[in-house]
């Protein structure tokens, strides 16, 4: 198992930034962020230009990585892939077939999205029209030695309601987009919030778990007793992310039991990277507290890989 990080968090830097502090903190791998830099979300940060991704980029990449000893665990562009605008659609389906042919390009195992939601129909025809539009990429991804990995991520900001914007949260749908010959990203901070023990959920899917976001969520239950599980539901004209009861930490300073993550990884075979999502509210706003916040995660879980 190698530790890792993702590279979102730092969008105002280069990928040979990133690269030179996160080798010198001692990190082993990055999963490298490759949104087209158009959304201005920190999420959407743009470290590789897969569009047009060619020979000479491949090449100066895989010269970077091994300059400073790193392993490029995956590419990671996150989008909603059953968006209700059809030309929002076909712009995130060709941008993910850039991020395929560029992990192709580099010998990147893993390419990261999310299944997503269209937020104007039910879980049922989502799920349904996801069968028609998800096993076209599978094949692209396939055909180019390239495995599709969906995060577990709720991805609340995106429905009106804070209901779940992304159809991959639970076993339940797991087992469903495994069908679709589809692999996890998993993460454990979304299943805590929703009332699912990670650690339960390692062991029943492995095989299909073959990369890992480290992620921490302090829970406010006090604070859940005025809105429920889904957040404000009067006025959501704030924020669409906060739901008003709980928070993304680094890890070691949230409700995930880490001892018992890596422990169980382990036992059930995982060989592939944690990394780590730095979402952090306190250890954000600047370069500088991303980097602190980056440095906390590392403490906390280096002790408790092998090697």
């Amino acid at each position: 198992m190698k530790l890792g990080m993702l590279t979102a968090c730092l969008p105002q830097l280069s990928l040979e930034q990133i690269a030179e502090w996160a080798a010198a903190r001692g990190y082993e791998a990055l999963e490298v962020a490759v949104w087209p830099g158009t959304g201005g979300r920190d999420f959407e940060a743009a470290h590789l230009s897969v569009a047009g991704f060619g020979q000479r980029e491949a090449d100066a990449t895989r010269a970077l990585f091994q300059q400073h000893g790193l392993e490029l665990s995956a590419l990671a562009y996150y989008e909603n892939n059953l968006h209700p605008d059809p030309e929002r659609r076909e712009e995130i389906r060709t941008h993910l077939r850039h991020a395929i042919d560029a992990a192709a390009a580099l010998d990147v195992p893993y390419v990261g999205t999310f299944i997503g939601r269209d937020w104007n129909r039910s879980v049922a025809q989502n799920l349904a029209e996801a069968e028609r539009v998800i096993p076209p990429l599978v094949e692209y991804a396939g055909e180019r030695g390239v495995k599709l990995l969906i995060e577990n991520c709720v991805m609340e900001g995106w429905h009106p309601d804070g209901y779940p914007g992304n159809l991959a949260y639970s076993p339940e749908l797991w087992e469903w987009m495994f069908s679709l010959d589809l692999y996890l990203n998993w993460d454990p901070s979304h299943l805590t919030w929703i009332g699912i023990d990670p650690v339960e959920t390692i062991a029943p899917y492995a095989e299909r778990i073959v990369h890992a976001q480290a992620k921490d969520v302090e829970l406010r239950p006090r604070d859940r007793t005025r809105w429920g599980h889904f957040g404000p539901a009067v006025d959501r004209s704030g924020n669409p992310w906060d739901m008003g009861w709980w928070r993304y930490r680094v890890p070691g300073l949230g409700q995930v039991d880490w001892p018992h993550v890596v422990d169980r990884l382990y036992e059930a075979g995982f060989t592939g990277t944690l990394s780590v999502e730095h979402e952090d509210p306190v250890w954000g706003g600047d370069e500088t507290r991303v980097k602190q916040g980056l440095d906390i995660a590392y403490r906390t879980l280096r002790p408790l890989l092998v090697g």
